[in-house]
């Protein structure tokens, strides 16, 4: 399986949207300052949302999608009891 995930820093509400073929593993390592430089930088990441895959390449597509403009649109409307709960808009 392969993963397409989400973070969210809480320090700063920003995201972070990546894929692995081990989330858990990989959100040891975000966690840990493992990651890229992007979340390397970044404390208090929180996973808030995922998706799995069979084929790598799908993930990666995926991935690709949530990181544009149609995507992050879809995200917000997918975690919109989420935002309601957690941040005030």
């Amino acid at each position: 399986m392969y993963y397409v995930y989400v973070l969210e820093c809480a320090d700063d509400s920003s995201w972070y949207i990546g894929y692995t073929k081990d989330l858990r593993t990989r959100l040891k390592d975000h966690q840990n300052k493992r990651g890229r430089r992007t979340t390397a930088m970044k404390n208090n990441l929180n996973l808030i949302y995922y998706e799995a895959y069979i084929e790598k390449l799908d993930a990666m597509g995926r991935e690709k999608f949530l990181k544009g403009g149609s995507g992050r649109t879809y995200l917000k409307k997918q975690l919109k009891h989420y935002f309601e709960k957690n941040i005030q808009l």
